[in-house]
């Protein structure tokens, strides 16, 4: 018999999470890794499991993901977003609870990029009278 299964895409900054939700008891897998090993910080452990907590399936599904680009807190946008899009395949009535709390869309703010004669995007060289 076919296993059930439900992919989603999430991307933040750099980072892009393929994610991919399998009937299981709960288990959080990132890049082959556990999340308490992937993720130090128990605010970035806070962020990936958001929308399982919004949707009540915490215990429901096994997350496999593989993330890849960007930093840690980039991942976990990423890694939250893909989950989110996973969920509402897997149950589209979801929808409303997934989108009033924002995990649906997609943030836009990226770094912005340097501009010749600045030492950064805005970071003007050092001013000197003499």
């Amino acid at each position: 018999m076919a296993q059930v299964q439900y992919y989603g895409t999430g991307r933040r900054k750099h980072s892009v999470a393929r994610v991919r939700l399998v009937p299981g008891e709960g288990r959080i897998i990132i890049n082959k890794r556990d999340i308490n090993d992937y993720f130090g910080h128990e605010t970035l452990k806070l962020i990936v499991k958001q929308p399982l907590a919004l949707t009540e399936t915490l215990s429901k599904y096994d997350v496999l993901v593989l993330a890849h680009g960007g930093g840690t807190t980039g991942q976990a946008g990423a890694i939250r977003h893909g989950i989110s899009r996973a969920l509402l395949k897997a149950d589209p009535e979801s929808r409303p609870a997934l989108k009033r709390a924002g995990f649906l869309t997609r943030d836009p703010r990226m770094k912005e990029r340097k501009k010749y004669g600045l030492k950064a995007a805005r970071r003007a060289p050092q001013f000197s009278k003499r």
